[in-house]
């Protein structure tokens, strides 16, 4: 290279490319470095112009500063073209330097002259075009202006006898004013249409107009539009990263729209194209018949197919799919095939920016070595000095595009994958769904999909690090031979200790997670019992069964912090003892230690280390992403919904039948699960291995009403299900007319979205202003929602949480008839409803709205059986009769007499129902505010935060962790000055001279110091190997070794500190929690989100225990590290304060502004990030109601349209980090080319110490590592903090109930159950009407009591008051003379007795759902379970043992009422309170249940919310309430025969 200058320039070989000559600067250096390198740039830069596209807009806008700027341009060319003419008639040495030099100028005027016109031509012509092109055009005029220096001193180009010279100053000068009216051009005013915004204000690119660039509601689309060099530097990110530092990031609206290649919608249609090319391609691989049948069958994945149907459709049976003749198309591929040629060639960046990496090094040795010697020409340290900025900036852009590139990537196969299981959970049959859990479900699309898109960033690291592992240990052996194979036979041992430990750790990690799930999965089921568990003092017994679950996952999890502690210890111990092994194997060879190698090695050692270490966890990372590719691909492998297939095409004879089975034959068991046990979330559903529908026969006429009616488990949602398609038909043939416009569902459990009533209702279907009313009329919504504080407006909380069970119904039964569909099926709409509202939703919706429509009714109200058309009993899964109402009725009836008195009193508004309207009449306006929308806390996360964390940890614990950092940072530091202060000491006693070394050998202050290691062979010339006396080298070597395994001793305790630490912070902060929690209010669990305390049990507390800790340790690390290189930098290079001073400054602002923004967007991340989980939940929970109303493509775009949010601040929150380091790349530049600047300076004043520059140089060259290392970490720290911060709000900040008492009483108290109310008056809120309005009632011991009133009375809210669940307002409660106010709440409870009308069961086993402290003999349990008709059901099951699964799925609605029944039955409490949990029970075995009761607890008082008449027309007395107050107070007899007396109209059912 250095020949080839000198030939070029005509120069000196030994200073090729001199920077001055003559006084003024060479022209070798002018023409090369500031003529053709501008030029170069130029062309490139304009060439990234050339593809805009053209814009018809604006077209009649011209501007004369595009045409004079274009007339520049070619006169540019042509002047260059005429100085190249001349050239060779001057004959000047220079000639060919010349030539290069005009070549590339006319190259670059020519491009930028393109590029002018197609800028001229896109919709760039309103504005002024991209600042960046001016600045780049201006850039050759410090050549010029030097050329025309020079020429002006040669009196040569002022003499006219040489023409040829004074046109060479001709053509400059004209040059020079081309550039100067070029500005003055681009200077020309362009006023901008006002429709025109720009998100590249920093570089003046403007925002092209259209589509492209804009969202449809006018947002700004992030980096499209943007030039080169804003999308280099995130210029266009600038606008929002001023936003977030203004704290304005406050709505995911705030945030710029993805790029249009990255969009949710794009990425999705493009994954399944790809995946219908693979499916084909796979087709056309299989043998021709088999093929020939994939094609005519196969369906395309935008029909809702991810594989094909079944070949057998004449039997109506699915293949299973392992099929041969199935093209089954693996995820892999897909993805493959979608990002691979993209992702694959981004590894070219990968490996140049590795490389270039490596040149550091080298050039820094290159430096040293100028400095060591005394005779190199100066030149060699500026070529050093600008090739390290060269190589830093550069290998600085590689990685930042790298990075940034892949993390475009693993988005786009983050929303490919998402919205895949998305839309396969729609498509996928019900029966194969029923084999996972909803938990399961949610992880495909959370847990697995990050790990496989995290694999797209550890990819790359599979082939580089052994490629870098193998460079180091090539350059190893030609320092050190075969001696080399000492050091690394133990690193090879190390490798299988550090794989057994990173397989220990990941399966502690799985064990630890498995324990974790069943915690949360516990946690959850407690919150969703939380009523339950208060009202029986169940506390103690489920803090204990979550504390052994605690217990258990974090004996793992400390298992997994000593084993990092290990890995920690090993990692710094390693690289002192692979190179005290490799030296004494050297040694023992009978090579002579030199410093030269001494240093090499440890260098290389070093080098060694990262692959060594990383590889394992880099290795264990794949094996995740597989194991979550493979669970993912078994899910989307699944059997789909084939609706084609299951129901029959073949019309029957008669055109007005509707629906006809033909000897059907159903099962909940999926084709392909064997004989394996299924539960379903189904009323009805079956039991373990049981329940099948056999042998059905039904034809349904158009228009009819059809009511099913049977005992409580027969199976009448079950022949809706399949009527509906969720199950799976093993035999028979069912005919649906009009099936594909769906059917008009109402579920036995209603599935209420969260959002407005009417929203819910309307369904997304266009709101009709008179049919909505029609329907909310039909439905009696009317009442209700003048009682919403916002009407139909008012937002309802998950589940319907803030709706009494008969509201949900109703809202259900609106939702399906607005639908308007042909064929409605209504699954036992009447339970959750009084007499006077089911009388009203039949007259006016069933037989009114609906009356020209298809019906079938499953229900217990046999009072209205006689309205129908044709009555199907059922039992045992089959249809047993089939006939008219006269002719089923009489099977039926328990009393067959007047049935009004069988029908139900007022509204199920139990202890759930009146707080869905007594307490959240005001709680509606909380859920339509905090209920809606978490709160995001913003600005920087407190201090008492950091507090609560020390605090936690244990105030000496966390000092000691911070003192043993600061001596460990200490040791390393010394043992760096040590090996310093060597090499000075060799230096001094060498007896080579330094000047006698060649320019290229490779000075050992290099080897020492840089961090990336040595690159290329060193031999050091001309060493006296007697210098190294062996006292010399003992002393040296001991006292360096003595450091450095302090060091690796200090390291050690602190990692072992530090995991303590972390485990005892984990232990003190889920402890505080769980406490609060399980003490919060009633009211605290109404108005708070189940998933959102459900978040601090998991995400919240993951953080906690376990990234925090690693977070924070390795910020903690950062922190003392540049403290540590910035007193060692300064103390070697003082003058280097010069350059870090400013760069301090400028670090602090870049910081702060990212760290404010990385922020709100972290947070905006997680926000929306919930939404997408909490609307998959939901969707799973409705599947059949989506899918049976054929709602299933807009609730697709709904998860799109989350995605798309979540995905928006994902890559803004990626973008930034990005924007951070690329400027944190660039300030280790500068710190870089300023020491090596100053280096230079000083060594000209011969004065430095060339030993403290190689010091400085090598810790300057890990300081953007360090910097950027230091924000991403203390962002990071942030981020978790929020956790605990969230964790803290619940653990100090939520309402808890009183818990002490100051009266303490015997315990046999209560002896009688004498109960008075004395003025009680209970408000939820203020500003509220009062719930209880001076309630004063005495009830004596023993009496039966049934409590009536309509909806909002305050009946559930005397229950709430009687628990405390409550606390009274003004007056009091007393039982036997006790005022209930004075005691403990555990005490009061326990003393009491409740049926909750909410059947809620535990996971587990029968027997632990009936007596779950354990108090109980099985003999009893069986025996009360007789009393309340599950025995056989129990013992169908498996007995006592059976499981009862997810909240008790395994047991219909019914079933579930009659075991809370049985639990009350237990009990010995001398009051009882029965909120009537028998609406779903069928009217005989509810008879035989009322004759349990009364003889059960026939010395007890009882309290009962009734429902039905028949069940409290024979108690002592009767409570009538209305607005609170006790209106009516004696028995049904006397109340009776009052006839203006509230009791009278509702057994007549007159109530106004």
């Amino acid at each position: 290279m250095a020949d080839f200058l000198a030939d070029l320039c005509h120069t000196d070989r030994l200073d090729p490319l001199p920077l001055w000559k003559d006084g003024t600067v060479s022209p070798c250096f002018n023409q090369l470095l500031l003529n053709a390198l501008p030029h170069s740039v130029l062309a490139l830069s304009s060439a990234c112009y050339l593809s805009i596209p053209r814009s018809r807009l604006f077209l009649d806008f011209q501007s004369c500063g595009w045409s004079c700027r274009v007339a520049m341009a070619v006169l540019m060319v042509l002047l260059f073209i005429a100085d190249l003419a001349v050239l060779p008639l001057l004959h000047q040495p220079s000639l060919y330097l010349d030539v290069l030099a005009d070549g590339i100028a006319i190259v670059a005027w020519v491009v930028h002259c393109g590029a002018l016109v197609v800028l001229r031509r896109s919709a760039y012509r309103v504005s002024r075009g991209p600042f960046t092109l001016l600045v780049l055009a201006v850039l050759p005029a410090a050549a010029l202006i030097i050329t025309l220096v020079s020429y002006c001193r040669d009196s040569s180009y002022l003499d006219l006898g040489q023409p040829l010279r004074v046109l060479r100053l001709a053509v400059v000068s004209a040059q020079l004013l081309l550039l100067l009216l070029y500005v003055v051009a681009f200077a020309v005013p362009c006023p901008r249409e006002g429709g025109i915004m720009s998100i590249n204000d920093s570089d003046g690119a403007p925002l092209i107009p259209g589509d492209s660039y804009r969202g449809p509601d006018g947002q700004i689309v992030g980096e499209d539009g943007s030039s080169w060099v804003s999308r280099l530097f995130y210029f266009w990110l600038n606008p929002l990263m001023t936003v977030g530092r203004r704290g304005d990031l406050e709505r995911p609206s705030d945030i710029y729209l993805l790029p249009r290649k990255l969009r949710t919608k794009a990425v999705r249609e493009h994954f399944e194209r790809c995946w219908e090319r693979c499916r084909q391609e796979r087709a056309e691989q299989l043998e021709a018949p088999h093929r020939g049948r994939a094609q005519d069958s196969g369906r395309s994945v935008q029909n809702g197919t991810w594989s094909l149907p079944d070949q057998d459709r004449g039997h109506g049976k699915e293949e299973s799919q392992d099929s041969p003749q199935e093209p089954q198309v693996r995820l892999l591929r897909v993805l493959h095939t979608a990002f691979g040629l993209r992702f694959y060639l981004l590894g070219v960046l990968k490996l140049a920016g590795n490389m270039l990496g490596f040149a550091g090094p080298l050039l820094l040795n290159s430096l040293v070595g100028f400095m060591e010697s005394g005779q190199a020409p100066m030149s060699q340290g500026v070529w050093c000095a600008l090739g390290l900025f060269a190589s830093t900036f550069l290998s600085a852009i590689l990685r930042n595009i790298f990075t940034f590139e892949v993390s475009k990537v693993s988005l786009s196969a983050r929303a490919a994958v998402i919205s895949a299981i998305y839309r396969k959970a729609l498509r996928v049959s019900g029966t194969t769904l029923a084999r996972f859990t909803l938990g399961e479900v949610v992880n495909f699309m959370s847990t697995d999909t990050d790990r496989l898109v995290n694999f797209f960033v550890s990819f790359h690291e599979v082939w580089s690090l052994p490629f870098q592992f193998a460079i180091t240990l090539y350059l190893l052996y030609l320092q050190v031979g075969v001696a080399f194979l000492g050091g690394l036979a133990l690193a090879l041992l190390l490798v299988p200790l550090n794989k057994v430990i990173a397989t220990r750790i990941m399966e502690n990690n799985k064990h630890l997670l498995k324990h974790k799930d069943s915690r949360v999965k516990l946690m959850t089921e407690i919150l969703f019992g939380m009523r339950v568990i208060k009202f029986y003092t169940w506390e103690k017994h489920f803090t204990e069964k979550i504390a052994g679950c605690r217990k258990q996952e974090l004996s793992h999890l400390k298992t997994i912090k000593y084993l990092d502690a290990v890995c920690v210890y090993t990692w710094a111990a390693l690289p002192v003892v692979i190179s005290i092994l490799t030296f004494i194997t050297y040694v023992l060879l009978g090579h002579e230690l030199t410093a030269a190698k001494v240093f090499t090695a440890l260098a290389l050692v070093g080098m060694l280390i990262m692959p060594l270490n990383n590889f394992p966890w880099v290795l264990n990372g794949t094996i995740e992403a597989k194991v979550s590719l493979d669970r993912i691909q078994r899910f989307l492998r699944l059997s789909d919904q084939d609706l084609n297939t299951y129901y029959s095409m073949v019309a029957p004879d008669d055109p007005l039948t509707t629906l006809q089975m033909k000897q059907c034959t159903f099962s909940w068991l999926s084709p392909d699960s064997g004989d394996a046990p299924v539960q379903t979330d189904t009323g009805d559903g079956p039991q373990e291995g049981s329940l099948q529908l056999r042998s059905l026969n039904l034809t349904v006429k158009k228009g009819a009403l059809i009511a099913v009616v049977g005992k409580v488990g027969c199976g009448k949602s079950s022949l809706l299900a399949a009527i509906t398609g969720e199950l799976n038909r093993c035999g028979g043939a069912v005919y649906v007319q009009g099936r594909e416009r769906g059917f008009g569902l109402a579920a036995q459990e209603p599935w209420i979205q969260h959002a407005t009533v009417r929203e819910n209702i309307l369904f997304n279907k266009e709101h009709s202003g008179r049919l909505y009313q029609a329907v909310i009329e039909a439905c009696a919504l009317t009442d209700d929602l003048n009682i919403l504080p916002f009407g139909d407006q008012t937002e309802v909380g998950e589940n319907g949480v803030t709706l009494s069970g008969g509201q949900k119904a109703r809202v259900a039964l609106a939702r399906a008839v607005y639908m308007e569909k042909d064929i409605y099926l209504l699954d036992d709409p009447l339970a959750a409803v009084d007499a006077d509202v089911a009388s009203h939703l039949m007259e006016k919706c069933i037989l009114g709205i609906l009356k020209h429509k298809t019906r079938i009714l499953c229900t217990h109200r046999i009072e209205f059986l006689d309205k129908a058309d044709v009555v199907v009993l059922m039992d045992d899964g089959k249809i047993v009769r089939t006939g008219t109402p006269a002719e089923i009725l009489p099977l039926v009836e328990a009393v067959p007499k007047t049935r009004k008195n069988n029908s139900n009193i007022k509204e199920k508004d139990s202890v759930e129902g009146e707080q869905g309207v007594e307490q959240p009449a005001d709680q509606v306006c909380v859920a339509d505010s905090l209920v809606a929308e978490e709160l995001k806390q913003s600005g920087v996360v407190a201090l008492r935060v950091y507090r609560a964390y020390w605090l936690a940890v244990g105030g000496c614990l966390a000092f000691s962790i911070l003192f043993s950092l600061l001596l460990m940072q200490a040791s390393k530091n010394i043992s760096d000055w040590w090996l310093s202060h060597w090499i000075s000491q060799l230096k001094s006693t060498d007896n080579v001279s330094l000047s006698d070394l060649s320019p290229v050998d490779v000075s050992p202050h290099l080897l020492l110091f840089s961090p990336g290691g040595l690159m290329s062979p060193v031999t050091l010339l001309g060493t006296d190997p007697k210098a190294n006396s062996s006292f010399d080298l003992k002393y040296y070597l001991t006292v360096y070794g003595s450091i450095a395994a302090a060091n690796s001793l200090l390291t050690a305790v602190r990692a072992f500190l530090f995991a303590y630490g972390a485990i005892c912070a984990a232990t003190v902060i889920h402890n505080r929690l769980l406490d609060r929690v399980l003490k919060a209010t009633v009211t605290f669990f109404d108005t708070t989100p189940l998933g959102r305390i459900v978040n601090r049990f998991s995400s919240d507390l993951y953080s906690v225990d376990d990234t925090l800790p690693f977070i924070l340790n390795i910020l903690l690390a950062n922190v003392f590290g540049l403290l540590g290189m910035l007193v060692v930098m300064s103390y070697g290079l003082p003058w280097i304060l010069v350059v870090l001073l400013p760069l301090a400054v400028v670090y602090y602002i870049i910081q702060r502004y990212y760290r404010h923004t990385s922020r709100e967007l972290k947070r905006l991340y997680s926000l929306t990030l919930s939404p997408i989980y909490t609307h998959f939940s939901e969707t799973l929970t409705g599947l059949g109601t989506i899918r049976s109303s054929c709602a299933a493509p807009r609730f697709e775009e709904e998860n799109e349209s989350r995605l798309e949010r979540n995905q928006r601040c994902l890559f803004a929150s990626n973008a930034a980090m990005q924007w951070l380091d690329i400027r944190l790349q660039l300030i280790g530049v500068a710190v870089v080319t300023g020491i090596a600047v100053i280096a230079v300076i000083q060594h000209q004043a011969r004065s430095i110490d060339p030993g403290l520059v190689g010091l400085s140089l090598s810790y300057a060259l890990s300081v953007t590592n360090l910097l950027s290392g230091l924000i991403f970490s203390f962002t990071q720290t942030e981020t978790q903090m929020v956790s605990v911060e969230r964790t803290e709000e619940y653990s100090s900040d939520i309402p808890i109930e009183p818990q002490a008492g100051s009266l303490e009483v015997p315990p046999a108290w209560p002896e009688r159950g004498q109960i008075e109310f004395q003025e009680a008056v209970l408000l939820y809120r203020p500003g509220l009407p009062n719930a209880l309005d001076g309630v004063s009632v005495v009830i004596r011991p023993g009496e039966k009591v049934g409590i009536v009133g309509r909806t909002g009375s305050g009946k559930s809210t005397m229950f709430l008051a009687l628990f405390r669940m409550m606390e009274l307002s003004g007056g009091h409660i007393v039982i036997d003379g006790v005022n209930t106010g004075l005691l403990g709440l555990a005490q009061l409870r326990s003393k009491l007795a409740v049926i909750p009308q909410d059947p809620f069961l535990f996971s587990g086993t029968v027997s632990e759902n009936l007596d779950p402290c354990g108090r109980h003999s099985d003999r009893l349990l069986l025996n009360v379970l007789e009393q309340c008709h599950l025995g056989e059901a129990v013992a169908r099951m498996g007995g006592l043992a059976a499981e009862v699964g997810e909240r008790g799925k395994s047991f219909s609605l019914g079933q579930r009422q009659l075991l809370c029944l049985a639990r009350a039955l237990l009990t010995q409490a001398k009051i009882l309170c029965i909120d009537e949990a028998t609406a779903s029970v069928d009217q005989k075995t509810d008879k035989l249940l009322q004759q349990t009761i009364r003889e059960k607890f026939r010395d007890q008082t009882v309290l009962t919310i009734a429902h039905r008449i028949n069940t409290i027309m024979d108690s002592d007395k009767v409570l009538v309430m209305h607005a609170g107050k006790a209106v009516e107070f004696d028995t049904p007899a006397v109340l009776c025969q009052r006839e203006e007396s509230f009791f009278y109209k509702l057994v007549h059912g007159r109530a106004d």
